[in-house]
């Protein structure tokens, strides 16, 4: 029973931080989440070592839990390994991917387009974050699988406490998505599909980080 609490408890912290309730800097109070959810101090102890963990919260002694806040170097850091891993994954996954794969990550990117074209940045998200889940979900590789899901959730996090694209870069990003579409359809090689998928992680890596520069550089002159 314990068990089954310390999952419920970390259930709801989880979503809640994902869905932005518990935004960035939160403080997480036990005696607080306790009463409101009727759920003793122990699971939510429990809860919130595991988030720990995983690097959702930060625990302070005498201080006690609150949501992670997230730096321009943390998402540099999560988009050059998430670049790499995503890269790997959609080239095994190329070869099994049908047709119909193909042809609904097509209309995926008309959509994506369309929500730009209506200023739709959240469906944007979402459908984007749709596509590359389609094209990395025949890897056979469990465990790269793994990886990559967990770095995709650790980027949805720090997108939320931070900023989204860089002027520009959600359409080039939708054109590079055809790309790679073409890659696969053709039978590209491994390498090729690999490269070309990294690439696209990283050219947005590079615009948004020159624009957060360009940002700072503006605040400072002010």
């Amino acid at each position: 029973m314990a068990s089954s609490r310390a999952v419920q408890a970390y259930d709801i912290l989880r979503s809640r931080i994902m869905d932005g309730t518990y935004g960035a800097g939160y403080r997480l109070v036990i005696d607080q989440l306790a009463r409101e959810h009727d759920i003793s101090s122990v699971p939510w102890r429990e809860a919130l070592r595991r988030l720990e963990a995983e690097g959702w919260v930060d625990i302070v002694q005498n201080a006690g839990a609150t949501v992670k806040t997230f730096d321009t170097n943390s998402w540099q850091r999560t988009m050059r390994l998430l670049a790499r891993l995503e890269g790997l994954a959609t080239a095994l996954s190329a070869p099994n991917l049908t047709p119909e794969d193909i042809a609904a990550a097509r209309q995926m990117n008309v959509r994506m387009r369309e929500a730009l074209r209506n200023l739709d940045t959240m469906q944007f998200g979402v459908l984007n974050r749709q596509f590359h889940e389609l094209v990395c979900s025949k890897c056979d590789d469990p465990r790269l699988n793994e990886l990559v899901m967990a770095e995709w959730v650790r980027m949805d996090l720090i997108r939320r406490s931070a900023y989204w694209y860089a002027p520009g870069r959600a359409m080039e990003s939708v054109d590079e998505h055809d790309g790679i579409l073409d890659l696969i359809e053709a039978g590209s090689d491994a390498d090729t599909i690999e490269a070309a998928a990294r690439d696209h992680d990283v050219k947005t890596l590079e615009a948004i980080t020159k624009y957060d520069e360009e940002l700072s550089d503006q605040r400072a002159q002010g």
